[in-house]
């Protein structure tokens, strides 16, 4: 594509015509020639916002940046009704990049009801390959905020279902041709398959339902990363248990195969929750289908501690993500 934004044409065909997902509150979205989206929500509603980017996936990066902002105002308490999208191209890239991108995006968006309200596509010499940014727009019900400051000690930290899935998805999807070698490829499409599970808003609703005090997803840097986030923003402590953190065969396998930790591989569609009776939130999840498990309480000292069997150490500071080293 020439440098510069992108064609009238090009816009309509491959951006404009494969927005399909409306949502009541969007009094104006993404058009041609309109700068600005405009957005209402009920009056007694907050408006949440959150952005990211991702650069560390050459094919998936329309799939994973809405579920990354969507992930993050689930995690919120909120619901998350739409997305301003922020499209950088190398001369490089063809419009069907594009197409797929959108196509990605949207069909992730029509899942989970969030609609695409505007955003800016353009041809730079400044990337060698497309950098997305995304931003997500939620609404959350006035007051209902959860905060850090009502963790305390003795609650239970859950998560739902599994460690190290979004990278286990970016690896099996982009890097099949070298698992093939070792790996069936029947098992590096059930990894793949994975994809179907990045989605953390069922089971925040589902929490926000059974009043958790406070949520985090688990994303870069993996659990432990996120463990570490918990406890610095609440300034507490941790008791985790290693072995009750659930970890897909498919992500140990595949984490083995590059030499990567899959405790500290990025790990999107795994939610941190943090509540009086961990058991019974377990309890409540799986009734919707939604594999979760008690891995840890909250202590009222600094330390946070990885408890592996007779063996305890220190949980360290996060590190840059494993998946950044496979591109």
């Amino acid at each position: 594509m020439r440098l510069g934004k992108i064609s009238e044409n090009v816009l309509k065909r491959s951006v404009l015509k494969l927005i399909q997902t409306h949502r009541e509150e969007v009094i104006k979205g993404a058009e041609l020639g309109s700068d600005c989206a405009f957005f209402s929500c009920p009056s007694q509603d907050d408006i949440v916002l959150t952005t990211d980017s991702v650069t560390y996936s050459k094919k998936n990066a329309g799939m994973l940046g809405v579920h990354r902002v969507a992930n993050d105002i689930a995690a919120a308490g909120a619901t998350p009704v739409g997305i301003l999208v922020d499209i950088l191209f190398s001369e490089r890239d063809r419009e069907a990049k594009l197409k797929d991108i959108m196509n990605q995006m949207e069909t992730v968006c029509a899942k989970l009801n969030m609609q695409i309200i505007g955003g800016h596509t353009e041809v730079t010499g400044a990337v060698n390959m497309p950098i997305l940014t995304v931003t997500g727009v939620g609404i959350l019900e006035k007051n209902k905020q959860l905060t850090a400051a009502s963790v305390c000690a003795g609650q239970h930290i859950v998560m739902s279902k599994y460690i190290g899935m979004e990278g286990t998805v970016v690896l099996a999807k982009e890097h099949g041709e070298q698992l093939v070698q070792r790996l069936p490829q029947t098992f590096i499409d059930r990894a793949a398959a994975l994809e179907q599970q990045l989605s953390v808003v069922p089971e925040a609703a589902t929490a926000v339902k059974s009043n958790v005090s406070y949520m985090h997803d688990v994303s870069t840097g993996g659990i432990f990363g996120a463990l570490w986030e918990l406890a610095e923003s609440a300034g507490v402590g941790l008791t985790i248990d290693l072995k009750a953190i659930p970890v897909k065969q498919e992500t140990i396998e595949i984490c083995e195969y590059f030499g990567y930790n899959p405790y500290t591989l990025i790990s999107g569609g795994a939610l941190l929750m943090v509540t009086s009776d961990g058991h019974e939130l377990v309890k409540v999840l799986e009734q919707d289908g939604i594999k979760a498990t008690v891995i840890g309480t909250i202590t009222n000292s600094n330390d946070r501690i990885i408890i592996n069997g007779d063996e305890r150490r220190y949980l360290d500071m996060p590190q840059p993500d494993e998946i950044y080293m496979s591109r």
